[in-house]
């Protein structure tokens, strides 16, 4: 959140953050030219949708495009759209 005002705002203390979150945190603060407080923050926002940059997921894209027509399916489709009439008396 590089455009961020500098405004007042609330200070939180987080206790017991686990080795590996650190880790990532400090990890993202160096890799982003950030300070942890200020990488903390972007993620915080962005967990909480409020970040600058909308969330892409690419975690189904390999299935994109993927389609293909298959008489076989339609055919199952509608075999299972026949009310059976003796069922239903």
């Amino acid at each position: 959140m590089s455009g961020r005002p500098k405004v007042a705002g609330k200070q939180y203390t987080i206790r017991k953050v686990p080795a590996q979150i650190d880790l990532a945190l400090r990890h993202y603060a160096q890799s982003h030219g950030k300070s942890v407080n200020d990488a903390a923050i972007d993620i915080l926002a962005a967990g909480l949708g409020r970040g600058d940059k909308k969330v892409e997921f690419h975690d189904l894209d390999f299935i994109a495009g993927s389609w293909k027509e298959d008489p076989a399916f339609h055919a199952a489709i509608k075999a299972q759209d026949q009310v059976d009439p003796a069922m239903w008396r």
